[in-house]
């Protein structure tokens, strides 16, 4: 498994099997490094990136230097997303989720109005 952070969501992590990385990493790798916004991105996605692998009881160490920049407590949630779960502090992610909550309602997007729900 490897551990990273979000692309998108300051204050979480991501932790996906090598083999969805490895898609993940080359994609980034690809895009053209003279753009800043590329070089970012590749650096908190790639530069960050760490193996992890599970202790006996399942468990997944936390490198201090990922927890300590998405802010990480006592308390975590993992959300699966699919091909990867998203690490949160359960404090901030319900923060978020009052954020997303509380916004008023907006038209969906093209996509998500295809969506069957």
């Amino acid at each position: 498994m490897v551990l990273t952070y979000s692309a998108f969501d300051s204050g979480s992590l991501w932790l996906q099997p090598e083999q969805t990385w490895e898609k993940v990493r080359d994609e980034v790798m690809g895009l053209p490094s003279f753009n800043p916004d590329h070089r970012s991105l590749q650096r908190r996605l790639v530069g960050s990136a760490t193996v992890v692998e599970p202790d006996g009881s399942g468990r997944i160490l936390l490198p201090p230097s990922l927890r300590q920049v998405s802010g990480l407590e006592k308390r975590v949630v993992m959300l699966g997303m699919g091909n990867r779960f998203e690490i949160w502090d359960e404090n901030t992610l319900n923060a978020k989720r009052a954020e997303e909550d509380s916004k008023p309602n907006e038209e969906p997007s093209a996509e998500m109005s295809r969506l069957v729900l």
